[in-house]
């Protein structure tokens, strides 16, 4: 046994019905169908016969948002329409909107380091530098793992967001990693850093700087000892 009601659709051009059926029984008694039927007088035309065809003067009915977005066309916008309520919905058509541009993120960060496959730093001489060493500890996920590949994708999560790097903590992303993929973390598989690791790079970046202040003092003694050295020459002549 069913109760229905049909109305009035606003939302919709005029002659619309929307029709709620609720179940009064069995096990899911209590929960409705919702179905939309088209004016009774509305005429189609078929431009293979070119001629008009009447429509059940019923109307035709709809059980789906799809199909009644598929029928109208682009004679109404139904971004924000709700199929349930029969209501327009402005809300519902900012967060697709913000879903959708989530979506273009995650793939531009999970494709753009693409970009940078095949680039190569050099100095000033134009000589090209030797490829950092990454940790063993850093492993690819996903098609063409090399070690440029991965520190592309690392050197990108780094830069295009501030969440944390934990790399691909599904195990599920190694075996298929088209599905299971975390689109925000970079491809390789998860990782830890400890407080080991960071005393490690913390002692590399304090004998990096020792270098490069000894460089920097040994350059200015060579300039200065060359200053003294063309001073004493003009006094001498």
């Amino acid at each position: 046994m069913m109760e229905k009601k049909r109305t009035d659709c606003p939302a919709l051009p005029p002659g619309w019905k929307k029709e709620e059926v609720i179940r009064k029984s069995g096990l899911s008694a209590g929960k409705s169908d919702v179905y939309y039927y088209s004016p009774p007088t509305l005429w189609k035309c078929n431009p293979k016969k070119e001629k008009k065809i009447n429509n059940d003067p019923s109307g035709k009915k709809f059980r789906s948002k799809p199909q009644l977005s598929r029928y109208l066309g682009n004679s109404v916008d139904l971004g924000c329409f709700d199929f349930r309520t029969g209501k327009m919905m402005p809300g519902k058509l900012q967060k697709n909107k913000q879903r959708l541009r989530h979506d273009l993120l995650s793939l531009g960060k999970l494709f753009w380091e693409r970009r940078l496959k095949g680039l190569r730093s050099s100095d000033i001489t134009e000589e090209v530098l030797r490829t950092m060493d990454l940790p063993k500890g850093l492993q690819s996920v996903g098609p063409d793992s090399s070690d440029d590949t991965l520190l592309s994708a690392i050197a990108s999560a780094l830069h295009m967001s501030s969440a944390p790097i934990t790399g691909q903590t599904s195990v599920a992303a190694e075996k298929n990693p088209a599905i299971w993929l975390n689109t925000s973390q970079p491809l390789c598989k998860a990782f830890a850093v400890t407080d080991e690791h960071i005393r490690e790079q913390e002692l590399k970046v304090y004998q990096a700087r020792r270098s490069l202040e000894e460089a920097l003092m040994a350059d200015g003694l060579a300039r200065a000892a060359e200053n003294t050295r063309e001073l004493l020459q003009g006094k001498t002549v």
